[in-house]
């Protein structure tokens, strides 16, 4: 959540057994973020990307496979117009096939060492980020 509110996500989805607010552990790693940026819950991460994509979201799965697009070049990642969802998988198995297949987009981050990934929390920082640089968000910060 502090990542959320640091990068003005609207609105965190959580789906599944994922915490949710209100929680004690939550609120104290979240440092006050909780109440700048509300929450859903969807018991389904498929219910909760069809849900989004029935309202203009532009979608996009991170997660590592053979046909995701390096995030550094993905050809859109939403404008702020019709906004964008990143879908986050679970630590162990990531994000579920038939859930990408739901995406408009799979997209991952290029790692170079030994192991194929980095956790989600690196992986949700580093999207967001790109998200904002891609929006312009980072010059007009810098303009300030």
């Amino acid at each position: 959540f502090r990542t959320a509110d640091a990068t003005r996500v609207c609105r965190v989805v959580t789906c599944g057994f994922t915490t949710t607010p209100p929680d004690r552990k939550l609120e104290k790693t979240a440092l006050g973020a909780l109440s700048s940026v509300p929450c859903d819950h969807f018991e389904a991460t498929i219910a909760a990307v069809r849900h989004l994509r029935s309202r203009g979201v532009y979608v996009v799965a991170l997660e590592t496979t053979e046909d995701a697009i390096p995030l550094g070049v993905a050809p859109q990642l939403g404008d702020e117009g019709r906004g964008v969802a990143i879908v986050l998988g679970n630590e162990v198995t990531g994000v579920d096939k038939a859930v990408m297949e739901e995406c408009d987009a799979v997209v991952e981050i290029p790692v170079f060492g030994v192991k194929n990934s980095l956790n989600v929390a690196c992986c949700a920082s580093v999207a967001l980020y790109e998200v904002l640089r891609r929006w312009g968000k980072w010059e007009s910060r810098v303009e300030r």
